[in-house]
């Protein structure tokens, strides 16, 4: 498979919402096993702004070990502020990685100016490579062009996960330097980023249904796009469905247990589906289709 995969995975957890250690390494597992390339642990799939310092340390401390020599590693360490987001950098700097995604600040929203200063100051301490992360369905902010340009130049600023408009992404894509990374996050049209020799994709859902997702990327690679549009309708309706038909991560920690990944995916107060809505859901055609009927293996 040429296409880099990353999946951002979810973060199990007990019920005390401490870190769930088996159902991490079956998660990641389940990546590796069905063909992904790389994975961002402790990004906005993994809540990792919800979660509270001793479980964030635990999960880059555990991920980055269990991960090791099995594909690209990633972390997330944006936070609120500098110096929060500067400390976590700073734990998750001492583990082997490929690099930290730092997310921009999301409760003060920062002017174009004052974000070239913020993540110029994490770049210029950090000792590993810094990728910039433009989200903002969840900052209110958006990276703009400039800003990002400015940006590349800095040398420990190696590249950015675009997850706006695709048509941004493909303007960025024209306008930095070639050894500046730019992966978009567009997971409803992948058949179609691979046809056009975009060689990497990073998103949440590869990390639910990794199988799905590497299937659409070796359809289309070997030219069997009819297959590949199947595939990627497929994801593209489970998506939909998971963001406006049932709750996000109560949904997806079902698909996951099924799929013999043990754990919860989000901290209290969030609660799993109900009785009701758990029949309903793996009554839905696509879902016996991807991950069977029965939520028995779910816990």
């Amino acid at each position: 498979m040429k296409t880099h995969l990353i999946s951002a995975i979810l973060t199990p957890l007990n019920d005390d919402d401490t870190l769930h250690l088996d159902g991490l390494a079956r998660h990641l597992e389940d990546q590796w096993r069905n063909g992904i390339t790389g994975v961002l642990i402790a990004g906005s799939m993994g809540v990792m702004q919800l979660l509270d310092d001793a479980t964030y340390r635990d999960l880059v401390r555990h991920g980055t070990q269990l991960a090791h020599g099995r594909g690209e590693v990633l972390v997330g360490a944006g936070d609120t502020s500098f110096k929060r987001t500067l400390q976590r950098i700073e734990y998750a700097e001492q583990f082997d990685i490929d690099g930290i995604v730092v997310l921009s600040p999301f409760f003060a929203t920062l002017g174009q100016a004052d974000l070239i200063v913020y993540f110029e100051g994490l770049a210029d301490r950090s000792g590993k490579p810094i990728y910039l992360y433009d989200l903002p369905i969840a900052t209110r902010t958006s990276l703009q062009l400039e800003t990002v340009l400015r940006l590349s130049k800095h040398p420990n600023i190696r590249g950015i996960k675009c997850s706006g408009e695709w048509t941004a992404t493909r303007r960025l894509m024209d306008h930095v330097d070639k050894g500046f990374r730019v992966v978009p996050a567009q997971c409803d049209i992948l058949d179609m980023l691979v046809r056009c020799d975009v060689n990497s994709n990073l998103d949440g859902i590869y990390a639910v249904l990794p199988d799905l997702s590497v299937g659409i990327v070796e359809a289309a690679e070997r030219g069997d796009y009819a297959l590949a549009a199947v595939k990627q309708r497929q994801l593209t309706e489970f998506r939909q469905m998971i963001l406006t038909k049932y709750p996000l991560f109560p949904a997806s920690k079902a698909v996951l247990n099924v799929r013999g990944v043990p754990g919860k995916f989000y901290p209290a107060p969030i609660k799993p589906l109900d009785p009701g809505q758990l029949e309903r859901f793996f009554a839905e055609p696509l879902i016996r289709e991807l991950v069977g009927t029965s939520p028995a293996a779910e816990g």
